[in-house]
């Protein structure tokens, strides 16, 4: 016989406690990707600051063997002088790593400087400047580094500002569209109508609210600048040899990729993970900052090339 139970009897799970779970279910995740993410960075920062913890080989000095394979002694092999290629790896981070960094930040102090003055100014000398730079993002951002360091000449110093040079048109594109549509918005006009100056509302109204999309365009920019700044060093403009570069490495290899393929893949590796590791980050900040967001904004990525 088929006992029927009473709808009084039923437990239903209400909408709010299923929301609840969910809510609770991704900020577990987001609170464990962050922690893996905070350790992988602080694995990069001792790698660029404390390359020794990881290797007592000298990078620039032989060490064994000219060409040696991948070992227990030579993790990852010898290059044709006999210096160890993963000791060169590591402490080749550095001059890569800083030089993109310090080329993000220029980008990003000119870039939103730019941004916000041209989105803020009137209408007419606005778009002028706007318009020159979508001419400028009409090129590749290796081609306008590459002019850079013809001008500057080479060094590592000329690929942090050709790095520089190269992303600021992008984060000056999107801080003129991002003020261009906040400048309309209640808060600025009542903040204008109280004898709020230019000044006053860029600082106190406009930048706190474009953290987060600058936030995102900087660590979305990272990984292009590594790829930028490493081609640099590899067509020659950057760190020269003996110093470690993965960029120079790379081209260093290029001549025993049949023979010692290990001595271009290792440094090759590294930009792949360290480039991944900057978009990833990018899209954890993404997701953190706006917790509505479900797919990455095509726009920043398509600047950025």
């Amino acid at each position: 016989m088929t006992t029927v139970i009473p709808a009084a009897e039923v437990p239903i799970r209400s909408a709010p406690v299923q929301l609840d779970e969910r809510r609770r279910s991704r900020v577990n995740r987001q609170r464990l990707a962050w922690a893996a993410m905070g350790l992988a960075l602080l694995l990069v920062a001792l790698v660029v600051t404390i390359p020794s913890l990881f290797t007592s080989m000298s990078p620039v000095d032989p060490t064994g063997p000219a060409l040696t394979g991948p070992s227990t002694e030579f993790w990852m092999g010898t290059d044709q002088l006999g210096r160890d290629v993963f000791a060169r790896t590591i402490y080749g981070a550095r001059p890569v790593l800083l030089a993109s960094l310090a080329g993000i930040v220029i980008a990003a102090v000119s870039g939103v400087a730019l941004g916000v003055i041209g989105g803020i100014a009137p209408s007419l000398p606005g778009g002028l400047v706007m318009r020159l730079i979508d001419i400028i993002l009409a090129l590749p951002a290796l081609l306008i580094a590459l002019m850079v360091v013809a001008i500057v000449g080479t060094g590592t110093a000329s690929v942090i500002v050709a790095v520089g040079v190269a992303y600021a048109p992008a984060f000056a594109r999107v801080m003129y569209s991002s003020v261009r549509r906040l400048r309309t918005s209640d808060y600025v006009a009542a903040a204008r109508s109280f004898g709020g100056t230019h000044a006053h509302t860029v600082f106190r109204h406009l930048l706190p609210n474009l953290t987060s999309e600058i936030a995102v365009l900087i660590s979305s920019a990272i990984g292009w600048a590594i790829l930028t700044a490493s081609t640099l060093s590899f067509l020659g403009f950057g760190v020269s040899l003996p110093e470690a570069d993965w960029g120079v490495d790379m081209a260093a290899g290029g001549n025993y990729l049949e023979t010692a393929w290990w001595i271009s893949t290792a440094p090759g590796l590294a930009i792949t993970v360290t480039i991944l590791l900057s978009n990833y980050l990018g899209d954890l900040i993404a997701d953190s900052l706006d917790p509505h967001r479900t797919v990455k904004s095509a726009r920043t990525t398509a600047l950025l090339h």
